[in-house]
């Protein structure tokens, strides 16, 4: 049950930082920047949410245990 609650969970925040990431470089071409600068945005925003997740997790951890 735990296995599949982390497998589960890790899949759902790397879809929702491949949407955000993809929403930042859509915004960024919208916004008139060239491809490499948007892929850069994406980039960017892609490991800001992992970064987060990650330290969201390693504080409920330290929280709970």
């Amino acid at each position: 049950m735990t296995v599949a609650v982390v497998l589960l969970t890790t899949g759902l925040i790397t879809v929702i930082a491949l949407l955000a990431g993809a929403a930042a470089g859509k915004l960024a071409r919208i916004d008139g920047a060239t491809y490499p600068t948007a892929l850069t945005r994406a980039a960017a925003v892609f490991a800001a949410v992992i970064t987060l997740a990650t330290v969201v997790t390693t504080t409920l951890t330290t929280l709970l245990t």
